[in-house]
């Protein structure tokens, strides 16, 4: 019998310590696929995919950058998406952040080779300018209460840090329960200390995150339009969710606009996780939600959208957790235990 499933690619932030050696675990079988990856980066003078990932030690600092974090967290989420078991229908594709350039290429909309060329070209382009910072601060109670309220006064705070003078400051990613913003060390700083600290860890800022899904990244998109052209886009084989929740459906897919929004908007303007977590649900009412590998830090963002729109009854955390005991419904592939429910 069919499972029919959303596919949900993760973004930045997911390859960490207990990832290293994903592939090497996961996916001894994919040698060719990475190899295109490796000759891609040592083109460009950059250590390969496969080394990076059989390496024996890891640090934050190196693993953190975006022209290392960003093909790892390619080649592992690509890798798992062709896993998947043979019952397993993806009747569409969303992501997170960088996770929707993953996404084209699980959608079909970017070959694998020019899915990892647009990866690794604006990793990299991030990495050189790395313009601003990034943070994270929830807005949710402990059991996924949604506060509207509160999350309406934390991005009012924000606009108001945001027009001060020498300060920039504003929304990048509307993650479940989560807040990222993004904006410069003063803005930034001024946030930290208008907020009370939570939980001993928030707000929380991201290392070698930049002010990515902000006016700030202006330039990377510049940059990255003049070196990766929209010939590389095709129609994709499902269809794809953004983040501003709007789907792109196969054979209607104006490749031009969506190398446009992939390229312009998706870097510049906030992206909104919780409405494209939303959206494929209530449009495509899955079986399954699957996160793909590496991490399971995603999986979280992805319940709490699921509880925020009432997604099948659930309200909070106990009705969410009580649903997931009787029958998965959200399956990370970067945990050992739900993986061996997707694949073959």
């Amino acid at each position: 019998m069919t499972r029919t499933a959303v596919l949900i690619c993760p973004g930045r932030g997911t390859y960490n310590k207990a990832e290293l050696g994903y592939l090497h675990r996961h996916h001894a079988d994919k040698a060719a696929l990475f190899a295109g990856f490796d000759a891609q980066r040592k083109d460009a003078g950059q250590e390969e995919v496969t080394a990076l990932d059989g390496a024996t030690r890891f640090s934050v600092s190196k693993y953190s950058r975006g022209d290392i974090a960003s093909p790892l967290i390619y080649a592992s989420a690509l890798a798992d998406a062709q896993s998947l078991a043979e019952d397993i229908d993806v009747v569409a594709v969303t992501g997170n952040s960088m996770g929707w350039y993953i996404g084209l290429a699980a959608a079909g909309a970017l070959s694998a080779a020019d899915g990892f060329k647009v990866v690794n070209t604006m990793g990299t382009l991030m990495q050189q300018q790395l313009i601003g910072g990034q943070l994270v601060y929830p807005f949710t109670g402990p059991e996924w209460q949604n506060s509207p309220h509160r999350k309406t006064e934390l991005l009012d705070l924000a606009a108001e840090i945001n027009v001060r003078e020498g300060h920039d400051l504003g929304l990048s990613i509307d993650l479940g329960g989560m807040l990222v913003l993004a904006g410069n060390e003063a803005g930034l700083k001024a946030f930290e200390a208008a907020v009370p600290v939570l939980n001993g860890r928030f707000p929380m800022r991201l290392a070698n995150h930049a002010a990515f899904h902000t006016v700030l990244q202006a330039p990377v998109a510049a940059e990255g339009r003049k070196q990766l052209g929209a010939e590389l886009f095709q129609q994709p084989e499902v269809p794809m969710i953004d983040g501003r929740g709007q789907i792109w459906w196969p054979g209607a897919t104006d490749t031009q606009a969506l190398a446009d929004y992939t390229l312009g908007h998706q870097v510049v303007k906030p992206y909104d996780f919780t409405r494209a977590v939303q959206n494929a649900a209530c449009e495509f009412a899955p079986d399954l939600f699957i996160v793909t590998g590496p991490g399971t830090t995603l999986g979280g963002a992805v319940a709490l959208s699921l509880v925020q729109c009432g997604w099948q009854g659930m309200t909070g955390k106990p009705a969410f957790k009580a649903r997931q005991a009787e029958a998965p419904l959200l399956i990370s592939m970067g945990d050992e235990v739900q993986r061996s429910l997707v694949t073959g």
